[in-house]
């Protein structure tokens, strides 16, 4: 089983969208994929129309095996569940700190399902916490969108910096650009410095601004699923292959 994690700890940067792409494309290649939404607004969930257990708070999350397992839910896709946020993980980070061996209860309570999955994908709210340190030591890669602006190209930095300071592999980190408008020269500027400055830590694949993403709110589905030939769409799918290719 390999654990890919959506992360940012900007908000606004594409996150949710990817996941819900990325866990919709691996389970379109067969993988057995389960999509574990993190953040507390529950919008992965949102998009696949599924709706969260109650009874998923932080104790069953961590501690019950059982509880965690009987709140995934299955979606309209071949190969693809999901495992819905509800507005008490906001507590997550609080809970975490008060328990033994916090850094490490997010890879224990994923073990509940490591024979049923090939994949899953976790969904994670925008924050720098003991929950999102859970996240880096529990995955195998951590893909990171990054808009082409200088606010984003910082707040990479800074994402940086923490690894290497916390002793955390760098080599886990896979950043790509998102929401990219090609007739912006800060865009262009951006991604071309960062491109040379990160080299080993960018994906090749760029997925652009597109109404077709900002679209999936309204037919609550993955554009992949309903705009597969767009752009988007097809970016998607490529940074899918590509990431794919980095775990195997």
């Amino acid at each position: 089983m390999k654990i890919i994690a959506c992360y940012s700890n900007k908000g606004g940067v594409g996150k949710t969208a990817t996941s819900v792409n990325l866990a919709y494309a691996m389970a379109a290649s067969g993988y057995r994929t389960l999509l574990c939404d993190l953040d507390p607004q529950g919008a992965s969930g949102f998009y696949f129309r599924v709706k969260p257990s109650k009874k998923l708070t932080n104790t069953a999350f961590f501690k019950d095996a059982e509880k965690f397992t009987d709140a995934i839910r299955g979606s309209d896709y071949e190969n693809l569940d999901i495992l819905p946020a509800n507005i008490s993980f906001r507590d997550f980070d609080v809970f975490l700190s008060q328990m033994r061996n916090s850094h490490n209860r997010l890879q224990k309570s994923l073990k509940a399902v490591k024979d049923d999955y090939d994949v899953i994908v976790l969904d994670c709210p925008p924050t720098i916490s003991t929950l999102s340190e859970n996240v880096f030591r529990s995955a195998d890669a951590i893909v990171v969108p990054v808009i082409p602006t200088t606010l984003s190209e910082r707040t990479f930095e800074q994402l940086i910096s923490f690894f290497k300071e916390n002793k955390l592999p760098v080599q886990k980190l896979h950043g790509f650009f998102s929401m990219v408008q090609g007739v912006k020269n800060l865009h262009l500027e951006t991604m071309e410095a960062m491109g040379n400055k990160f080299r080993k830590r960018f994906l090749q694949t760029h997925i652009p601004f597109a109404s077709d993403v900002e679209r999936m709110g309204v037919h609550r589905a993955p554009v992949m699923a309903t705009s597969p030939n767009s752009a988007a769409g097809q970016a998607y799918g490529t940074l899918s292959e590509e990431i794919i290719n980095k775990i195997a």
